[in-house]
């Protein structure tokens, strides 16, 4: 009987070990947005590598694009008893309760990429959205006044359940709204998916057909501007500005329609959000704000600026 007994407490104890993270290594959870766009993937990538470096183990949730899908992760995470958290909110405020609740149970949270509210989490990772939004408004500016008669109508792509997309949006806006020969005819949401962005591209060109600029604040709505532009063979008549390349904004740089994209290093954000949590493992204080530089790509130069967020 008492034999029976040990084996149905060791049976029970591997269970458990199985369940929770335990071990000399450290164990990092990150919660990523989705694993579509290749930002993210790079992301996932840069955070992998430098943790294999570290010794660390890292497990990786795709939320995909469910703000209360990364909610409930962070709060298994935390039952299991993950050593670091990496967050990459999609819903910045949302997820703040989460974030408390892990830091509260004694687990480091890094944010990386979108920018929380002030709160218990012990470094943010990023670049500065609204710095880069403004950045980009003036090139589209400088080229309005070489290209195009400084006159325009744009309209923008979006991704209005994106906090970060919203915050890139407003700097770009805010920029436009000084200059009065640039209209604003619409804003049109493409919820940070490729498919959706590249539908909401085609109804907004077919609303307004005389606009001659697009503008998309993230990846997905980058490529859906692009893909909707040469379904409807308007290379000739709209040009693009947006975030982070892919093979589909290179190819627009090239035939002369993408104008310019902001280029972030989500690979560098990866790793710089792991080393923060090494840092912290070994006692070591790490700095609240960790700044990524971005570059501005163009077809006839690359030009690198780094703004620094306000956290």
């Amino acid at each position: 009987m008492k034999k029976l007994i040990y084996l149905i407490c060791m049976l029970i104890s591997l269970s458990l070990s199985n369940t929770a993270y335990s071990g000399g290594h450290k164990t990092i959870a990150l919660i990523q947005i989705n694993q579509q766009a290749q930002f993210f993937t790079d992301m996932n990538k840069g955070a992998q590598a430098q943790a294999k470096k570290n010794g660390h183990k890292m497990v990786i949730y795709n939320a995909n694009n469910d703000p209360t899908a990364q909610n409930n992760a962070i709060e298994t995470f935390i039952q299991q008893g993950v050593d670091g958290l990496i967050v990459v909110a999609i819903d910045t405020n949302g997820i703040m309760s989460a974030v408390i609740q892990a830091a509260n149970a004694g687990i480091p949270v890094v944010a990386i990429d979108a920018i929380l509210p002030d709160g218990p989490h012990i470094s943010q990772v990023g670049v500065n959205n609204y710095g880069a939004g403004v950045l980009i408004a003036n090139s589209f500016l400088d080229y309005v006044d070489s290209n195009m008669s400084g006159k325009a109508k744009i309209g923008i792509v979006g991704a209005l359940n994106s906090t970060i997309q919203n915050v890139r949006q407003k700097g770009f806006t805010d920029t436009l709204s000084k200059n009065p020969k640039v209209e604003v005819v619409g804003i049109v949401d493409g919820r940070n998916v490729s498919e959706k962005a590249m539908s909401a591209a085609e109804n907004l060109f077919t609303a307004n057909p005389s606009m001659n600029a697009v503008y998309t604040t993230g990846e997905p709505a980058l490529v859906g501007a692009i893909a909707a532009t040469e379904a409807q063979g308007l290379e000739k008549d709209i040009k693009i500005f947006g975030w982070d390349l892919t093979s589909h904004s290179i190819n627009g740089i090239d035939q002369g329609y993408v104008i310019s994209v902001v280029q972030q290093s989500p690979y560098n954000m990866g790793t710089y959000a792991v080393n923060v949590l090494k840092d912290t493992f070994n006692g070591k204080s790490v700095p609240r704000v960790i700044d990524v530089p971005i570059t501005l790509v163009t077809k006839s130069k690359i030009g690198r600026a780094s703004c620094r967020e306000r956290v």
